[in-house]
This record gives C-alpha cells, sequence and structure tokens, in this order.
C-alpha cells in the first residue's frame, strides 16, 4: 500500500483491512464488478484480470512464452504471477481451488508444474 504522508501505517493498514472486508461483503461477480468499476480505473482492472487470467495457464502447465503469445501478458508479469502462485501468500492458489470447487472439479496441486514451466 503506497504511505501517505499525513497517515500513520496503523492507520494505512486499517484502510486496507477495511477495503478486505467491504470486498468480503460482495456475494456475485455482478456487485464485484460494480465494486471494482467505481475503486478502479479500467486498467487497473484489466491488469488484475490480466494477472489473474495467467494463473489458469500456469495451473495448465503451459510454458511463459506461449502465454505471452496467447494472452499478450508480459513474460515478467507471467513470472510475477508463477512466483507468487508457488510461494505467495497463498491468495491465488486460494482461489483458484474454490472456484476449482465451485465448478465442480477436484483440487489441484499446482505448485509443481509452476515449477516445470519457468520460461519453457
Amino acid at each position: 500500500m503506497k504511505p501517505h504522508r499525513n497517515t500513520s501505517s496503523r492507520r494505512d493498514a486499517l484502510a486496507e483491512r477495511n477495503l478486505y472486508r467491504a470486498i468480503a461483503t460482495l456475494r456475485t461477480p455482478e456487485e464485484c464488478r460494480a465494486f471494482f468499476r467505481d475503486l478502479c480505473t479500467p486498467a487497473e482492472i484489466q491488469a488484475m484480470a490480466d494477472r489473474w487470467a495467467v494463473v489458469e495457464w500456469l495451473q495448465r502447465g503451459v510454458p511463459y512464452r506461449e502465454i505471452h503469445r496467447q494472452t499478450g501478458v508480459s513474460v515478467t508479469t507471467i513470472g510475477r504471477v508463477a512466483r507468487f502462485l508457488a510461494g505467495g501468500h497463498g491468495g491465488y492458489v486460494l482461489a483458484a481451488r474454490r472456484l476449482e470447487s465451485a465448478r465442480g472439479f477436484p483440487p489441484d496441486r499446482t505448485d509443481k508444474r509452476i515449477e516445470a514451466t519457468r520460461h519453457g
């Protein structure tokens, strides 16, 4: 989070936590879309959508350069997503597993495939 001159780190952390609480209250993709369209610029939304799309490609074991060719997302961004997918804070993995469960697919073990596809 970008620090502000007139706020403390505690206040910044509280603002960030309140943002996550607000997001957690949203119940449908349509509600999320409305919220994020109000909150973010179109470029910010596109950047997040690009990163999320890369998660699925990486889970399928597609090499970085092929993901770049298919999506236009930079290899640097793909590498960053792969790094966080394999060893980040667990957010990508948690969301991907829950989405798979909601779709009726068995949980996927992505971490081993991520390492195998680096710079493929």
